[in-house]
């Protein structure tokens, strides 16, 4: 996490409350016999089973079950499914691609998915069939982090406990007698965020990660600088409900009294909600989890994805987690939501809107697992811009210019937007209706696709309440036009001093020259008496020539962030924006389509903005 001054008074006390109010979900019945505290030696503890025998058992794989310590000494026993390739002749070594996650239960990922017998998770068919894994020659191992599916102990959301699980993982998957002790991870969400740890933990045996739409700081997932989101509490419920889901009828007895640990331990589970109600950025429950900062000095393969305008897993501290990575790296960076590289939308379109993701994930691994010289050359990153064009470059961001952007001061209302509203209504337009309060009961695979539209006019109504001189809940400034395209990219940075306490949100939006704005990235923050330091969202967005870039400065308004307003008046005085530029024009296409969520994403985020006097340039003083 980058270095930046945050408060955090109200947000303990907060989120405390809503601890109270929210309480467990999945918490098991009457309790059972415990399964032995120490972990055994690892042992096979099925006989091999294929398709014909199952048919949850992909075709053309043999699957065994296998238990085996975490590599921390505290008596956790973690459960591998193993995928072999059928065709695999006995003694034939083969490399592994390793997934650990909580999503791998027998019974389903996030929850039942009524299955009437046992078999493994079919998480990622899509990605064995597509890369046609076993017929390529790889082993597909799924491992449940502690306290999920088979897998005993306290579920540790990403902390020393899952980094250990994760350790034993691989060092395991290396020394398998029919593993050739090259190993890749593979994953989505919370799977892709244990390759992050796994890249961090930098053990000789990976030798590739493959990581789509991770968290790159855990912090940043329940907390925006000291304000709550919406799941701060809702996410530790869902992930208690995933881990106490009951085993399946016909599961071997060792993997059912290990899927009900949590029955003998019901303090895993308010172990686990506790931390997530600990507001403070710099407490050592959330540094330990600062996947960004312990990358430094990492060099495993990585091949990466993230949508810049996904309402998920946001790509905060990204640029930090790349910056102290120093291995190969690749990357598909664009304008989606929380998808897959294969996935497709209703109407047949892929979803990240590029072609060929199973065969170029499938090179990166056979030239990292198996030596093999790629046949094609793949662009390191290839990135989708707002315009929806797709070009090819050698890292990300490419950076042609970094500038410091004079924004001024100004004053604003910490009043939640109960003034901005009281204007909208003022301007002759129905009064707003309260956004309903999502419940954030998600794990990270299953959050909105959006937050809830603001009313209708809400930003144009407090744009000119700020020319006829009202302070109210926020104030804007705007740049002067840009005179040819412009791409702001890698991650804004926003500074200033302030006086008063409470909360703050920053917006940018690309405004058109006939007032048509899309906000293309925003943060929010606790604020005290001081200077601040805040880094918004990466992005990847252009400007065309005569677009205005305006910023937003106040209350948090919209979105759905579980803010106390203080209603103390913020005076913000000195304010920069530090921005990183590219010059389009210098772009190399590379193929790929516009991604599908893009279009929803512009509906969403579109709205009105009265013209206002540019007092900053985006290019000052020469030509990028």
């Amino acid at each position: 996490m980058r270095a930046r001054r945050t408060a955090v008074r109200a947000a303990s006390a907060l989120v405390a409350t809503f601890a109270l109010t929210a309480g467990l979900t999945g918490l098991a019945g009457p309790a059972t016999a415990a399964p032995g505290e120490a972990a055994s030696a690892a042992t096979a503890a099925t006989d091999p089973v294929t398709h014909e025998e199952n048919d949850r058992v992909p075709e053309g794989s043999v699957w065994t079950q296998h238990y085996f310590p975490s590599s921390d000494g505290s008596g956790t026993e973690l459960h591998a499914d193993v995928l072999l390739p059928e065709s695999r002749p006995k003694h034939k070594k083969v490399p592994v691609i390793l997934s650990v996650g909580p999503y791998f239960s027998h019974t389903g990922q996030s929850g039942p998915d009524g299955f009437t017998h046992t078999g493994p998770s079919a998480r990622f068919q899509d990605f064995i069939e597509g890369a046609d894994l076993f017929d390529e020659g790889y082993a597909f191992v799924m491992v449940d982090l502690r306290g999920f599916g088979g897998s005993t102990g306290c579920l540790d959301w990403a902390g020393p406990g899952e980094q250990a699980d994760v350790k034993a993982a691989i060092d395991w998957a290396a020394k398998q007698p029919w593993s050739t002790g090259a190993v890749g991870m593979y994953g989505k969400s919370y799977d892709a965020v244990t390759g992050l740890i796994g890249n961090n933990l930098d053990q000789r045996a990976l030798k590739a990660v493959v990581a789509q739409e991770p968290v790159w700081d855990m912090y940043q997932y329940i907390y925006s600088n000291g304000v709550p989101r919406p799941n701060v509490t809702g996410t530790a419920n869902a992930y208690n409900g995933i881990a106490t889901m009951d085993p399946l009828a016909d599961d071997d007895p060792r993997y059912q009294a290990n899927a009900r640990y949590e029955d003998a331990h019901p303090e895993c589970l308010t172990e686990n909600s506790a931390g997530y109600r600990i507001s403070d950025q710099w407490d050592e429950h959330w540094t330990s989890r600062d996947l960004a900062k312990m990358a430094k000095g990492s060099d495993t393969p990585l091949f990466v994805t993230q949508g810049f305008i996904e309402n998920n897993t946001k790509p905060e501290e990204m640029e930090e987690y790349l910056d102290n990575h120093h291995g190969p790296e690749r990357g598909w960076l664009g304008q989606w939501d929380h998808v897959r590289g294969g996935d497709r939308v209703g109407d047949g379109r892929l979803a990240m809107g590029r072609e060929g993701w199973y065969d170029e994930t499938l090179s990166f691994f056979d030239q990292y697992l198996k030596g093999v010289k790629p046949s094609v050359r793949y662009p390191a990153y290839a990135v989708e811009d707002n315009t929806g064009a797709w070009r090819a470059q050698r890292t990300w961001p490419v950076v042609e210019r970094t500038v410091a952007l004079p924004l001024g001061g100004g004053s604003y209302v910490d009043d939640g937007g109960a003034s901005a509203r009281a204007a909208l209504t003022a301007s002759g337009r129905p009064a707003p209706k309260a956004s309903p309060q999502s419940s954030g009961t998600w794990d990270m695979e299953n959050a909105p696709r959006t937050e809830p539209t603001a009313p209708k006019g809400l930003a144009e109504a407090q744009a000119k309440r700020q020319q006829a001189g009202d302070v109210t809940s926020s104030f804007f400034v705007w740049s002067k036009p840009v005179k040819q395209p412009v791409r702001v990219t890698g991650t804004p940075q926003v500074s200033l001093t302030a006086r008063g306490e409470g909360n703050i949100m920053l917006k940018l939006y690309d405004v058109a020259p006939d007032g048509t704005a899309v906000m293309f990235d925003e943060q929010v923050s606790l604020v005290d008496s001081g200077r601040l330091t805040v880094d918004l969202k990466s992005t990847d967005w252009t400007l065309a020539a005569g677009h205005v870039l305006a910023v937003e400065i106040g209350s948090i308004q919209t979105g759905s962030w579980r803010d106390t307003p203080s209603g103390e008046t913020i005076t913000v005085r000195g304010a920069r924006l530090e921005l990183a530029l590219d010059n389009p024009a210098d772009d190399v296409p590379t193929q790929g389509a516009r991604s599908p969520f893009l279009d929803t994403y512009l509906s969403q985020y579109t709205v009105q903005l009265p013209p206002g006097r540019g007092s900053f340039a985006v290019v000052p003083g020469r030509r990028l």
